[in-house]
């Protein structure tokens, strides 16, 4: 699965629900559950597991509405499944380990883009139910969830590459082909939560949405609809990034836990502290985590996938307070953390120390009482102009210091308040770059590296192995430091350069950049500074670029 931008025009964007008849009210209601959830468990499986490669985008073939193909042919990637029988597989297995990773809801992949189907539908022949392990597993996993109240979604992908009449000419057959799985998915499986679409960026003209959505809701009235059918839905879904800060639309950001979404061997797993920042910052954000596991040929989540999601769990048990039904706030992300609210109480997530001590600025609830949920003391002190929040080095955690701040009224009436690093002079600056991911400047543009929000990010267009972004200060200023953070580790060289006198200077070079990358280097005055990536083994997307003045001598 890829991002694909979908085309949504602002008025869109404002709607709370596409459904006719839907009430605000009754949205709300409907998500209530999924908002105090703030994690799920999203699972991307089928045949394709057998070769390692990414499930759909690997197939070759024409991909109708599309440009490109895959790398396996696709009389070999579409009769994967008759070597599909996955033994091992155990329902009750799956979601013992998604409880255990303290999600609250789980979405299974029912179709992807290739069109085989993980469901015993009766309208194709390309399901699990005639692959050798002749069962139906999605029925199987329905039962476990149910068994064990874990919420239930459904992911579906309303493109099909193996269709014959998709985006034909007999299109309209196929779309009635689409609106018979899914009536069979709601009415066959019990009670479903969530229909996930991912429809790259189609129309309701292309899946006649309206229709479509009035169908499901009348089979399953409670469900929720993502934005990916071809109309806004009840959230939105930013892909393999944290969803930027909103407090006025639900959005769940669904993110891998190595880098692809279906099973690959010694793929590389994120971090315990990557997974529990990125469920910190969604929650921060007011948005949901689904974070993304692919299990392997036979039927088993791969055991350090499983360790990882126990892990997260873990914390969870001990500081899940600061995360489920709690709302994004009122500290917008920054560079230094997140932070979560419920009731009369606000969670600061303190997820770096660069700043020391902490300062906030002002609210006016006054707080009565401040203690670590991560144990420790701290000491916190309010003024009219600021917050400050002192922690002594040793009851710093390597991952998440949790500081309760206790008010004397609601949490919820402060406004978004946004924090900015100190000494970042290049902040909001015009920039400028060589490539943009697919022309997407709203979402992926240079300006994205130097806006100070850590949910951000430039990404430039796969395949690209050299690129640069380009700020103005405009003026002359001077810097001593920088700190580069990259999405991806994908950067093999690189330089930061000044323009003196039309010729761009390196002031400073590496090799990699990593996760967070600081240099130093000697004092230097310039209007025009530029990153510039010199050799990446694939496109290389930077979350920051900030250059630092020289700190005032203590």
């Amino acid at each position: 699965m890829r991002t694909r931008a979908m085309c949504l025009g602002a008025a869109a964007l404002l709607l709370i629900t596409a459904a006719p008849g839907k009430t605000p009210e009754q949205t709300e209601a409907r998500l209530s559950w999924w908002r105090k959830a703030r994690f799920g468990l999203f699972v991307h499986w089928g045949p394709v597991s057998l070769k390692g490669t990414e499930i759909s985008w690997s197939r070759g073939g024409e991909r109708r509405g599309l440009t490109g193909t895959g790398s396996i042919p696709v009389d070999i990637y579409d009769n994967l499944y008759h070597h599909f029988n996955p033994t091992r597989f155990d329902a009750r297995e799956w979601v013992s380990i998604a409880q255990a990773a303290g999600v609250k809801y789980l979405v299974f992949t029912t179709k992807h883009h290739d069109g085989f189907c993980m469901f015993d539908s009766a309208l194709t022949d390309y399901k699990i139910t005639n692959a050798p392990i002749g069962r139906d597993l999605t029925a199987e996993l329905a039962t476990a969830c149910h068994e064990a109240g874990l919420r239930l979604g459904f992911y579906y992908s309303p493109p099909d590459w193996h269709h014959p009449d998709y985006r034909t000419d007999n299109h309209e057959r196929y779309v009635s082909y689409l609106h018979g799985q899914l009536q069979e998915l709601c009415r066959n499986y019990g009670r479903v939560d969530i229909i996930w679409f991912d429809g790259l960026g189609g129309k309701s003209t292309d899946w006649r949405s309206e229709d479509l959505f009035a169908k499901i809701r009348k089979l399953q009235p409670q469900v929720l609809l993502n934005n990916r059918g071809g109309l806004p839905g009840d959230f939105d879904t930013p892909e393999q990034r944290v969803g930027r800060v909103r407090l006025d639309r639900p959005w769940e950001s669904c993110i891998t836990i190595c880098r692809q979404w279906a099973w690959k061997p010694n793929d590389k797993l994120k971090s315990l502290s990557e997974c529990i920042h990125t469920l910190v910052r969604c929650a921060g954000g007011d948005g949901n985590l689904l974070l993304n596991v692919g299990p392997m040929p036979s039927g088993e989540i791969e055991p350090r996938q499983v360790a990882r999601l126990k892990q997260i769990g873990d914390w969870l048990r001990q500081n899940g307070q600061s995360i489920y039904a709690t709302r994004g706030g009122p500290y917008a992300p920054a560079p230094w953390g997140a932070s979560t609210r419920r009731d009369n109480r606000i969670y600061l997530h303190i997820l770096s120390w660069d700043q020391q001590p902490l300062e906030l600025p002002p609210i006016a609830p006054r707080i009565v009482a401040g203690r670590l949920l991560t144990g420790g003391t701290v000491t916190v002190r309010q003024t009219a102009q600021a917050v400050r929040i002192e922690v002594p080095p040793v009851a710093r955690q390597p991952i998440d210091t949790i500081a309760v701040l206790e008010l004397d009224a609601s949490a919820w009436q402060i406004p978004l308040k946004r924090t900015w690093p100190k000494g970042v002079i290049n902040l909001d600056k015009p920039a400028t770059a060589s490539n943009v991911y697919r022309r997407m400047a709203t979402q992926y543009g240079p300006a994205k590296a130097v806006d100070a929000d850590p949910d951000s990010r430039w990404a430039t267009d796969a395949g690209t192995h050299q690129a640069w972004l380009e700020i103005d200060l405009g003026t002359p200023l001077t810097f001593d430091r920088a700190v580069i953070k990259e999405a991806f580790e994908r950067v093999r060289s690189f330089q930061i350069q000044v323009k003196d006198n039309d010729v761009w200077k390196p002031i400073a070079q590496g090799t990699t950049i990593g996760p967070e990358l600081k240099l130093n280097f000697n004092p230097v005055t310039a209007r025009y500074v530029r990153l510039a990536i010199l050799e990446a083994i694939e496109g290389p997307t930077i979350w920051e670029f900030q250059l630092y003045s020289p700190a005032p001598p203590r």
